[in-house]
């Protein structure tokens, strides 16, 4: 019977799927690092989120690991070579929440051109400040793409309702995509971004996407742009989003992600208390039908890993 350690919080139906198959686990959300250090060479398998870091030191200690299972979309929290030189498969659910992802986005995107929130706490702290925020519609706007993949091409057919002009931009060849979607492509970010009036980003984090966002490229961005990001929040550099937020650049930022998670610097406590920032807490994949289909796909590419291996 194969060992299962669960270290970060997930849905119980991914702790009802794993039994149905037969594994034995262990559910610790929230143990310490020393603790997991300490515990990890028990177990064939080790589900994480976001919260636990599997790093070199980690995965040296794990001698009988041979499946590290995210329960979600990026693997950016887990030391990939190394756990590959050690022959561990690494398995996620990339496909798993694109529709709520995708969801959040649209309804972001809303509530950042409405002022939505802003409103909200006016209104409950006793004001009735109507008329005084002049929103946009989406109506008509262009919608710029950075990533078509799963989610950037669901965000572009949910945004077709709203009759946007859309442009995307990618690394990667997406003619067909594109072309199947209605989407027009541009060949740089240069092309892309001074024709937004919002810009969305739907692209895993990695040394190439680290602040692919910067000053150079918000400066790029129409005056009064809607920046949008339910990726990851090292792909915009937050400290430049906050100066162009304050010098009027860009009118509102809608953020699912930080680069601190929670923020923890001043400037990062300043951008989400601004009052044209939106904050969601990395809320991409939590809803109910989300967390069921990553438990289904998480545990079928579990058990297939374990199988292949022998």
């Amino acid at each position: 019977m194969y060992k299962v350690l669960i270290t970060d919080e997930v849905d119980e139906e991914l702790i009802s799927e794993l039994a149905a198959r037969g594994f034995d686990i262990t559910y610790r959300p929230g143990i310490s690092r020393e603790n997991l250090a300490q515990e990890i060479s028990k177990y064939d398998v080790l589900v994480v989120r976001g919260r636990t870091k599997v790093t070199r030191d980690l995965i040296e200690c794990a001698r009988n690991l041979k499946v590290i299972a995210r329960a979600g979309v990026g693997i950016d929290n887990i030391d990939v070579e190394c756990a590959r030189s050690k022959g561990i498969v690494i398995v996620n659910a990339p496909e798993g929440p694109t529709e709520s992802v995708a969801e959040l986005t649209i309804g972001l995107m809303i509530a950042a051109a409405r002022m939505i929130p802003l409103y909200d706490r006016l209104v409950k702290s006793g004001e009735w400040p109507k008329g005084r925020f002049i929103g946009r519609e989406l109506h008509g706007k262009t919608l710029g793409i950075i990533g078509l993949g799963r989610i950037g091409g669901r965000v572009a057919e949910l945004a077709r309702a709203f009759r946007m002009r859309i442009i995307a931009y990618d690394v990667a060849d997406v003619r067909e995509k594109a072309q199947r979607l209605n989407v027009e492509l541009a060949l740089s970010l240069d092309e892309l971004l001074p024709q937004c009036d919002f810009v969305t980003l739907h692209v895993p984090l990695t040394p190439e996407t680290y602040h692919m966002i910067g000053k150079r490229e918000l400066d790029l961005m129409k005056d009064g742009v809607i920046v949008v990001n339910t990726s990851r929040g090292s792909v915009i550099d937050t400290k430049a989003l906050l100066e162009a937020l304050e010098r009027g650049k860009v009118a509102a930022a809608a953020l699912d992600v930080l680069e601190h998670e929670p923020p923890r610097e001043e400037w990062e406590i300043k951008l989400v208390r601004h009052p044209r920032v939106i904050v969601t807490p990395h809320i991409g994949s939590e809803t109910i039908e989300a967390r069921r289909r990553i438990a289904k796909i998480i545990v079928d590419k579990i058990y297939k890993a374990l199988n292949d291996r022998q």
